[in-house]
């Protein structure tokens, strides 16, 4: 299991999860905002998100983190 905080989020993932490749969004009260696939960089759970989400998931996956 991996876990960051950043932006006032917590992304969580676990290794081996079922597919597709996604990490869980929290909020700063840690409640679940989102599922979010990484192949499609789409949510799974509701229909938008917000912009600065998907920024955070794009700058933790260029530093080789997600």
């Amino acid at each position: 299991m991996g876990k960051i905080r950043r932006g006032g989020y917590t992304f969580i993932w676990w290794i081996g999860d079922h597919p597709p490749r996604h990490v869980h969004v929290f909020d700063k009260t840690g409640r679940l905002i989102t599922r979010v696939n990484l192949e499609t960089m789409r949510p799974m759970d509701i229909p938008k998100i917000e912009r600065r989400i998907l920024d955070l998931i794009r700058e933790l996956q260029n530093e080789g983190r997600l």
